[in-house]
């Protein structure tokens, strides 16, 4: 019998009841740490007692009202965004693929606007992740996640990730902007170079196109700033969130300068579940805690202690890791044997990795993750290398 539920997931043979700060627990009383988060989603863990108590209250009150009326709740929370980042205004919206299609609608109207109609297409790059609607996978450019879908949607360039030269050759009279990931998550954990994204901000200004980047997985302080760029101190024009923003609960953003925002009038653009009252509760909870004098210096901090104990797992275990790449809580564990095998491995032992491109296993911890709590994710991730050392290897060694 077909199942029920659509199979679109290879999903693991666990149902977790219940979960605490960086673990998760099944009904029969396994216990499992948690380095996935959801996907680098669950920024606070789980069952904070603050995010928990922030969306009980508020939906006992009331949870969703349309777009129709003022929503106090977002008011606050696109404030809060604004006084944080570069931002003069903030759309919200329900996920990262929802939010990535709005900022590009954002670039297309405001060159429109701007009496620039013909200038539409983004300069993308390969390995890039944007989601999984039909523009966003076009902009993805991904052979595996497009095959069966019909023809591409019109409008998306792909270019070699970190290279400069191809960039500018691909700027040409029908460009808009530019949209790339600070760090490519589902692509492997792949950082660009902070140069990089400092000669992209200035060939967006030479030319006269919009940086736009994706920052759903590597921003809300995964990095240990609230946002990646920060780091490369450049402005861009949008950035779009999602993941952690809201904890757990679905949400997306959209933060932009005047310069975009404005372009976005009544009838241009909406959502119905986008930003209700429920959803920034959750999120305006969530800030509370990144936002505290310290938290995302502490990501910093663990994140650096986490890719050092990496590092020397990789030179201990050659045979089965390659190198350790990415920022603050948002880690990519190079493998030399099948990631999917680490994977397994890690789960036999207790451990919730989520793999990536480019054959990297992701580390993407809750960003509450405790010394403790890395110290024994570490140990089972010793343990689970010692399950993928090749027979050869251990003949050798023998």
């Amino acid at each position: 019998m077909f199942p029920a539920l659509m199979p679109t997931y290879a999903r693991a043979d666990l149902a977790f009841e219940r979960g605490e700060g960086a673990w998760l627990m099944t009904a029969d009383g396994r216990r499992f740490l948690d380095f996935g988060a959801g996907i680098a989603t669950s920024s606070l863990g789980h069952a904070h007692p603050h995010l928990t108590a922030a969306i009980a209250a508020q939906a006992a009150r009331v949870m969703h009202v349309s777009n129709l009326y003022r929503i106090p709740g977002a008011e606050r929370l696109a404030q809060r965004l604004v006084d944080a980042t570069f931002a003069d205004s903030v759309f919200f919206c329900n996920s990262g693929a929802e939010a990535n299609e709005g900022m590009v609608k954002m670039v297309r109207r405001a060159m429109a606007e701007t009496n620039r109609p013909g200038r539409y297409r983004m300069i993308c790059f390969e390995g890039a992740f944007h989601g999984r609607t039909l523009a966003m996978l076009s902009a993805t450019g991904n052979e595996k996640y497009l095959a069966g879908f019909g023809p591409r949607v019109d409008g998306f360039d792909h270019v070699p990730f970190g290279n400069m030269n191809a960039v500018r050759n691909a700027i040409g009279a029908e460009t808009a902007g530019i949209l790339v990931e600070p760090i490519q998550g589902e692509g492997g954990v792949r950082a660009a170079p902070e140069f990089f994204l400092r000669d992209l901000r200035a060939a967006c200004d030479e030319f006269g196109l919009f940086l736009a980047l994706d920052e759903v997985q590597c921003g809300m302080g995964r990095t240990g700033t609230l946002f990646a760029h920060e780091q490369a101190g450049i402005v861009p024009d949008a950035v779009s969130a999602a993941k952690g923003i809201a904890g757990g609960f679905p949400m997306g953003a959209i933060l932009a300068t005047e310069t975009l925002a404005k372009h976005l009038r009544p009838g241009s653009h909406g959502t119905t579940f986008g930003g209700n009252p429920l959803a920034c509760a959750a999120a305006n909870a969530v800030l509370d805690v990144l936002l505290t004098p310290g938290f995302l210096a502490q990501v910093a901090a663990r994140g650096a202690a986490l890719h050092a104990s990496l590092t020397d797992l990789v030179h201990a275990v050659p045979e089965v890791f390659a190198g350790v790449r990415g920022q603050g809580l948002m880690i990519g564990l190079v493998c030399a044997v099948p990631s999917t095998d680490v994977q397994s491995a890690c789960l036999e032992e207790g451990l919730l990795t989520v793999a990536a491109g480019e054959n990297v296993l992701r580390i993407v911890p809750p960003l509450t993750l405790t010394e403790a709590d890395a110290a024994e994710g570490m140990a089972r991730l010793r343990r689970a290398a010692r399950r993928c050392v090749p027979a050869h290897a251990l003949a050798a060694a023998k």
